[in-house]
């Protein structure tokens, strides 16, 4: 199952730049960034569903493009074949393949690949995470006036409700920044690039390798309100663990 997460994201991803940059014709997608759907994310999509069955034929997948595809409720499959589809068809390099999988309640691998960045995000439960191979930590920053924070608004249609979340932490922190992927934002903290990562009514596939990977970095992952991820839309930070409950107060205020 490892060689097959491992392989599929880089699969998937390699197949994307291909692609990537020769389409000029997704730059019309640029004002329509959140609903925006290439081919691409079909293509890449039904490529990762056709490998898994032919592996696991009786597993179950939740996948950006397919919803939920039923099979055995003891192992599930959480794949966003291209997280950052805006980013891809802006010719921005800054987009991932996502790949989780789940058995009963616990995620046991996850894989965030950014291919145009060679950036090989791995994390097996109780294994640690890794970027490229190498073994990746959170940051140790410990004050909220040194840290960087990622965001990014999910599914939230509601930018009052954001703008006002956001202005609660940003004057006390060194800066607030935007990748346009929640994986490679997730999977920066993992890596210490950033302290933490604030997002709302995000989707299960944006976030469940991502999760598993921040916690295996020795990180903390929560919704707003101190619990544990579950696997549904919802508000979530992720963090180095030493700012969590100082960021959590904020955005509760």
């Amino acid at each position: 199952m490892k060689e097959l997460v491992e392989n599929l994201a880089r699969k998937a991803g390699d197949f994307l730049v291909e692609h990537f940059r020769k389409d000029q014709t997704l730059l019309k997608l640029r004002s329509s960034a959140k609903e925006a759907i290439t081919a691409y994310d079909k293509m890449v999509n039904d490529l990762i569903i056709e490998e898994i069955k032919r592996h696991y034929p009786h597993h179950s997948l939740l996948t950006e493009e397919s919803g939920f595809l039923e099979g055995d409720s003891d192992w599930l499959w959480i794949v966003d074949s291209l997280d950052g589809t805006g980013n891809f068809a802006s010719s921005n390099p800054l987009f991932s393949v996502c790949i989780a999988l789940m058995h009963g309640s616990e995620l046991l691998l996850g894989a965030i690949y950014a291919p145009a960045i060679n950036e090989f995000y791995f994390a097996e439960r109780g294994s640690g995470a890794y970027l490229n191979g190498e073994r990746i930590e959170v940051s140790q920053i410990s004050e909220l006036s040194q840290s960087y924070i990622f965001y990014c608004e999910g599914g939230e249609k509601n930018r009052s409700r954001t703008g006002k979340m956001w202005s609660k932490v940003y004057p006390h922190v060194m800066d607030m920044r935007k990748l346009g992927s929640a994986g490679l934002e997730i999977a920066w903290v993992a890596a210490g690039r950033g302290e933490a990562y604030l997002t709302t009514k995000i989707e299960p596939w944006d976030v469940a390798p991502g999760v598993l990977l921040v916690k295996e970095a020795g990180g903390e992952v929560s919704d707003f309100q101190g619990n544990p991820w579950q696997r549904r839309t919802s508000d979530l930070l992720f963090s180095n663990k030493k700012l969590h409950q100082r960021i959590l107060n904020l955005i509760s205020l």
